[in-house]
Parts: C-alpha cells; structure tokens; sequence
C-alpha cells in the first residue's frame, strides 16, 4: 500500500473517544497502513467531550470558515487537528457549535438519541468532503466507519458525484453490529433531499433505522467490510445480495493482511 492515498472517516477514534469496536478499527486499521508506506488522513467529529487540552487540538483557520448549508440553514464548518501520540498521525476534527459543543457524543445522559443526530451527520458528511477539497487531496480509498459517518457514500456519490477530485476514489464501508436503537428524526429525508439527492437513492430513509441508514451506505459504496463477529440479520442478507466485493470479519489481531489484499485486490483492482 506504500503511497496509496487512503481517508479514513469514523464517527469515533481511539484515543479521542473509549476503546469500542469501531474506535479501536478506526485507530489499528490507518496505523497498518501508516506503518507500510501509505499516504492516510482521519477525520471524526469533535465532540464536545473530547479534552482538547490533553489530546492537543487546535484550530486550523485556513480550512475554517465556510458555513455548510443543512435543510436551509447555514452553519458554520471549523476545523481542528491533532496527531496521535507516537504514530505520526494526524487527525482532522469536524466542529460546529450547534451540533458538537454539548459534553457528549450520540446519547444524551439517559441514553437517548440527540434529536438533532441526522442533522449532524449531513453535516459531518458534506464537512468531511469540503474540507478534502480544500486540502486538494484525492484519495485512492475513502473508508467509512460508523453510522454517524454513513451518510458520506451517499453524498459522494450523490451530491458530490461531479468532483473531479473523487472521480477515481473508492468507497469501502465497514459494517458493525453497534448502532442504535429505535430511530433518528423522522424529517432525515426530506432534510437529504433539500440537497437534490433523487428521491429513489433515499427511499429506505423514509424510516431511518440504522439497519436502513446501512443499507444506503451499501448501496453508494464499492466494497464493504464485515466490522463485527455477528451482524443484524438483515444486513447479512443485504450484503450478500449487494454484488459487491465483501470482506468477512476478521478480529483486531489478525486482521492486517486480509484489510491489505482486499484494498489491493478487490477495491482498487
């Protein structure tokens, strides 16, 4: 993978947020690639819980600034960086302090969904891209992990499908059992299509579950990765009659040279 460009997005990242499935891929699996020569960036959101002093964040002004239009609203887009302590890795924070200030990530303090969670994904999604647009910076892979990021297939492929600077960018998602239960805000499709994303792309969102918030990452990525042991039911058949290259589960200690040969073979083949 020595100079492959390769953007990771996840909604959550060790050591920025508590080790979990995701977190913990979405560390070991840019740090594989880091270590054989690659080109990588992450990006996550900065969640107000998030010790800005310990972990070293600051604002980067030149990629500040822009406000990103959400169901009508303008909404200011701010970057922050860091790097993760002896890794040489540096790490790209989507802020706004509407949707990130509050001291949490997805739940308030009874474990309930933010009601605002699909906005913020729209937001994550179009800040991601905005900002590697202006870092000018192409990727090879764009890897998704985490339904807060999940959105981003969509737009890409979608919103975004006549940037050139994507035009030969690959989309692998990686599919986790951990979602959410019950569903985000019921206005989540009439709030993607104010972006003139076809009606048809969508339809599964009209009840935004997570399972089908999954299914439209499927559907706008090109390869997919099994993240965990056991999926939902659901999304095992989903993958399995999606056509796509599909990588089985592999645990966080064995998973090095199965991520490899699937990037390299089946994703940019």
């Amino acid at each position: 993978m020595k100079d492959k460009r390769i953007l990771y997005v996840s909604s959550e990242v060790v050591p920025y947020l508590p080790e979990t499935e995701i977190s913990s891929m979405s560390f070991e699996t840019p740090r594989m690639i880091n270590q054989q020569g690659g080109q990588i960036r992450i990006f996550m959101p900065r969640y107000g819980n998030i010790n800005e002093r310990r972990h070293q964040l600051h604002e980067v002004i030149r990629l500040s600034g822009i406000n990103l239009v959400v169901n009508d609203l303008d909404m200011p887009l701010i970057i922050k960086v860091a790097s993760i302590p002896k890794e040489r890795i540096q790490v790209y924070f989507i802020d706004n302090d509407e949707y990130f200030k509050r001291k949490a990530t997805l739940t308030d303090e009874d474990g309930n969904l933010f009601s605002d969670n699909d906005e913020r994904a729209i937001f994550f999604a179009k800040g991601v891209i905005e900002t590697v647009k202006k870092l000018n910076w192409s990727p090879d892979i764009i890897h998704v992990h985490g339904w807060l990021a999940s959105l981003l297939p969509l737009y890409l492929k979608q919103f975004y499908k006549d940037e050139p600077l994507f035009n030969e960018s690959k989309i692998v998602t990686s599919i986790y059992k951990s979602g959410f239960e019950n569903e985000l805000n019921s206005k989540l499709v009439d709030k993607i299509k104010f972006d003139n994303i076809d009606e048809e792309q969508i339809k599964d969102l009209v009840k935004p579950t997570y399972n089908n918030l999954m299914k439209v990452a499927i559907d706008n990525s090109d390869a997919l990765i099994i993240g965990s042991e056991d999926l939902p039911e659901e999304l095992t058949s989903y993958l399995e009659n999606s056509n796509k290259p599909v990588l089985d589960f592999h645990p966080k200690d064995e998973f090095s040279e199965a991520y490899t040969n699937f990037y390299t073979t089946s994703v940019l083949e």
